[in-house]
């Protein structure tokens, strides 16, 4: 009797899926939409009134970027920075030239469109509705972008970056390392008197054309850091070429980040330029990396915040900055500093544009209340060639007791006190109407003077490193 195999059912049913191309189908169609699909949201644009856009039936959070659509025009990129009831309020990142009512509102998808930094497969995006993400990595490196990552320097696509978010949660107080290590920035005056701090946050204060920006050049050049990222935001336009070639220079620019939002560029760029500059020191800190962030100024970006706030209706507080100024500074500036559990350290100078040589502007004043420290530039040592113009005397580092030796401190305390001592006498001296030997302290200082002055003074295209700094202080307040 012939015995009869046992059937394999489910291979029978393996077979009938593959011949039938329904069930195919079918299956295909149901792994596709296996994940729920968000529907898109529209509005048009209802109203322009200088710098804002409003547009009604858009629902999307405050800070989602969005395409302005107008047939026969290439879109236009906007941000939401606020809203009243059905109404969005937006603020543009490009030239708005040609809108008209009824434009179609729509959130961009990625944020920002992959050509103008490069799109190849070492360039990866979320598709995340409306969130703003920009290139981040080792590819920025020696590079020139704008605020939202295009290139500036006809260097081509950037390559081996991933696009990652701007925003970042803070870090707890608690994780932060206290600063604790001397930092050489090449320059006397600071490296002996002023001691930077690796993770210190240091303001450069001073009027315009008193020299922040060659200071700012000459601590990117001979400051010890693995990357250094610089933010022009708000600045002249010409100095984003003059910087990259006469102060960086080759050698330097290869451990470089430029970001440049210039002065003609919309505000909302502008505060975006200072964010993504930030965004990138926070990326290379979090690999380990000692970077050093140069911000060249902070006021502008407290500026570009006015011209927002004031234009989306929120009222003015002191000499014109309504109080969301005062709150984006300490947002922005708390983002650098040493990193989680003493991995990697952003060590950073703003330069902060006082307005008439005011150091009571108000900008100046909220920012020397939450920086680690100050440096004034005073205008009157500039008119004598003294550069860099430092004024020792209204100048402070609030680190410098943690992160020097205790003879360094009482030298330098040392030196503060016989230069003021002449500061305060000085026109007794010129008038001719102090006379010798009256007050052996004044005596004293007298005679250093000389040798102080040009102690404290420095040529752009010299370095002094932290050792020789210190010995050329102690050889000022010695000198016979």
């Amino acid at each position: 009797m012939q015995e009869t195999a046992p059937s394999n059912t489910s291979d029978q049913d393996s077979d009938h899926s593959a011949e039938n191309p329904w069930l195919q189908f079918m299956a295909n169609a149901q792994a596709r939409y296996a994940q729920p699909v968000a529907l898109e949201c529209q509005g048009r644009l209802t109203r322009l009134t200088g710098l804002v856009l409003e547009a009604s039936g858009l629902r999307v959070p405050v800070g989602a970027q969005c395409h302005i659509r107008q047939p026969g025009q290439e879109p236009v990129l906007a941000e939401v920075v606020g809203f009243s009831g059905e109404r969005a309020y937006l603020m543009p990142a490009g030239d708005i030239q040609g809108l008209s009512s009824g434009a179609m509102v729509t959130p961009v998808v990625p944020s920002v469109p992959l050509p103008p930094f490069g799109a190849g497969p070492e360039v990866r995006v979320s598709r995340s509705v409306g969130v703003l993400r920009l290139p981040m990595g080792d590819g920025l490196l020696g590079r020139v972008v704008d605020s939202q990552g295009t290139p500036l320097d006809h260097g081509g696509a950037l390559s081996d970056v991933l696009a990652q978010e701007l925003d970042r949660s803070p870090i707890n107080a608690m994780e932060r390392d206290p600063v604790r290590e001397p930092l050489d920035t090449g320059v006397k005056a600071l490296n002996a008197l002023l001691t930077v701090g690796r993770g210190q946050r240091l303001g450069l204060f001073a009027g315009s054309g008193v020299g922040k920006s060659v200071l700012l050049g000459m601590m990117a050049r001979y400051t010890q850091a693995d990357v250094i990222v610089v933010g022009l935001i708000g600045e002249r336009g010409r100095e984003v070429k003059e910087f990259v070639e006469d102060i960086l220079g080759a050698q330097d620019r290869s451990r470089a980040v430029v970001v440049a939002a210039p002065a003609d560029a919309p505000p909302l760029l502008r505060m975006q330029g200072a964010s993504y500059a930030t965004a990138i020191a926070e990326h290379f800190r979090d690999k380990g990396k000692h970077v050093l962030l140069l911000m060249d100024s902070l006021t502008r970006y407290a500026m570009a915040q006015r011209e927002i706030a004031l234009a989306i209706g929120e009222p003015p507080a002191t000499k014109g900055y309504p109080p969301s100024c005062f709150a984006k500074l300490p947002a922005l500036v708390e983002r650098s500093g040493n990193g989680l559990n003493g991995v990697g350290s952003i060590t950073a100078f703003y330069t902060v544009l006082s307005e008439g040589d005011d150091q009571q502007d108000p900008i100046a004043d909220a920012a020397r209340a939450i920086l680690d420290g100050h440096v004034v530039l005073s205008r009157a040592l500039a008119e004598t060639g003294h550069y860099p113009a430092i004024d020792i005397e209204q100048s402070a580092s609030r680190v410098m007791h943690n992160v020097v030796t205790r003879e360094h401190f009482e030298l330098a305390r040392r030196f503060r006190a016989v230069y003021s001592r002449y500061q305060k006498g000085r026109d007794l001296v010129q008038v001719g109407a102090y006379l010798a030997g009256s007050d052996p302290q004044m005596d004293e200082s007298i005679r250093l003077q000389p040798a102080m002055t040009a102690f404290l003074q420095q040529s752009m295209f010299e370095s002094s490193d932290m050792e020789h700094s210190v010995a050329g202080m102690a050889q000022a307040v010695q000198a016979a």
